[in-house]
């Protein structure tokens, strides 16, 4: 991990669907235009001879990644025929089970032998196909990276296609701020910004020269968890090459989520880093906030978060209405204005006034060397502003109910991530 492959690695006009979407409310639905613009060429030259030249077929994609082919059978044995009862989640891509593989050899063992493996495996009725499927050993066949999820090997053999996963026994972010639950309580705010900041870094390393590539689907419930709380970004098949030379944007059909699709994607298809640096404010304010970046149970005005929360980001008497308040007293007065100010930035209309990742990833730094080097015990002892401040919005802490936020702690009990898909094609 932490290292990759510096050619990048491209399919025959490549074209993706997605494969999860958060289900609540009408929420996070998927969308693609009617009339999108055509997709624009992307190119780019190796000068090392080391580097193998970058594959425009199906067989050298296959051929150049650094995962294993498995066969049809072996992952048959390793999820027990693919039992109903190994299932750990359901999309338009197909269902995903939960398998055992020997850690050195990958070879299929007995459940509960070597280590656990996810398996997507496409669904042959359903919407998306092929091309998704090529798309994720496209991308995660390649980069490796400590807050990407790690693609182990595929399956294509007839019919049959398959992807296998490292297991994230933490499920995802969606479910954890979202759900409700004894397997899901509250992210408590350190949680909170130690998974901010490494899904940060995931989207700082895709945009980086060695990678180059536009996520286009940050959304919560494609970042997944491990046991320790650090974060992945996993369904790479809305990715794409960002632009080369001189371009300044790829021009491709608007797909995504609602809620998430930076303002200027929507309007024109132009796609850039910066449309992944809004996706990644909107994720951060729903981290902030607790609430959904579109939900149509919410009062009238409300439904849309980033319209209604945007007024309070930086006013430092209103920001208190946008933060969720099952994190009341975990977080000071400065770091909260920070991180709300950060949002803000990142959320800005035009793309070229937000910041890049890197300069995101330096300030959620920022903030937790701060957490790391916590002030003298007489200075801590201090009652905080903002907690006397928080009281008087949301009642006093003896008239709300006790809420038991979830700590890093190896205890917990989660569940993986069941998304469901609405799959769309270019």
């Amino acid at each position: 991990m932490g290292s990759c492959w510096s050619a990048r690695i491209k399919s025959v006009a490549p074209s993706y669907s997605a494969s999860t979407f958060a289900a609540s409310s009408g929420a996070n639905s998927k969308i693609s235009s009617r009339d999108g613009v055509g997709l624009s060429s992307c190119s780019s030259t190796v000068s090392s001879s080391s580097v193998p030249p970058t594959p425009r077929s199906e067989g050298e994609i296959l051929q150049s990644t650094n995962v294993k082919s498995f066969s049809f059978s072996e992952l048959r044995t390793a999820t027990r025929n693919f039992r109903p009862d190994s299932v750990l989640g359901e999309g338009g891509f197909g269902s995903v089970f939960k398998g055992w593989i020997d850690e050195q050899t990958l070879s299929a063992t007995k459940p509960g032998i070597g280590i656990v493996i996810a398996v997507k495996r496409l669904n042959q009725d359903g919407f998306q196909g092929h091309r998704e499927w090529l798309a994720e050993v496209n991308y995660l066949g390649q980069f490796q990276h400590p807050n990407l999820v790690k693609l182990i090997g595929y399956c294509l053999e007839d019919e049959h296609r398959l992807l296998v996963y490292e297991f994230m026994p933490r499920g995802s972010l969606e479910n954890h701020l979202f759900r409700r639950g004894s397997y899901f309580q509250p992210l408590s705010w350190s949680l909170r910004m130690k998974v901010a900041l490494g899904a940060a870094r995931g989207l700082a390393f895709l945009h980086g020269s060695e990678a180059k590539v536009i996520y286009r689907d940050f959304k919560t419930s494609n970042i997944l968890l491990d046991s320790n709380y650090g974060a992945k970004l996993s369904d790479f098949g809305l990715a794409k090459d960002g632009p080369t030379g001189d371009k300044s944007h790829v021009s491709t059909r608007v797909m995504g989520t609602y809620g998430y699709a930076a303002p200027e994607y929507l309007s024109t298809g132009h796609l850039t880093a910066k449309s992944d640096v809004y996706s990644f404010g909107v994720v951060l304010l729903e981290m902030l906030s607790g609430r959904r970046a579109i939900d149509k149970n919410r009062p009238t005005g409300e439904h849309n978060l980033v319209e209604w929360a945007r007024p309070y980001l930086t006013n430092k008497r209103k920001i208190f209405r946008v933060l969720d308040s099952r994190l009341e007293g975990q977080y000071s007065m400065e770091g909260a204005q920070k991180v709300a100010s950060l949002a803000f930035q990142c959320l800005l209309n035009e793309g070229r006034l937000r910041p890049n990742m890197d300069d995101v990833v330096t300030v959620l730094e920022e903030l937790h060397e701060k957490k790391s080097n916590p002030p003298p015990p007489a200075a801590k002892a201090k009652p905080l502003p903002e907690t006397m401040f928080h009281a008087q919005s949301f009642g006093s802490r003896s008239q709300r109910p006790r809420i038991r936020i979830l700590e890093d702690s190896s205890s917990a009990k989660v569940s993986y991530p069941r998304p469901l898909a609405s799959p769309l094609y270019e």
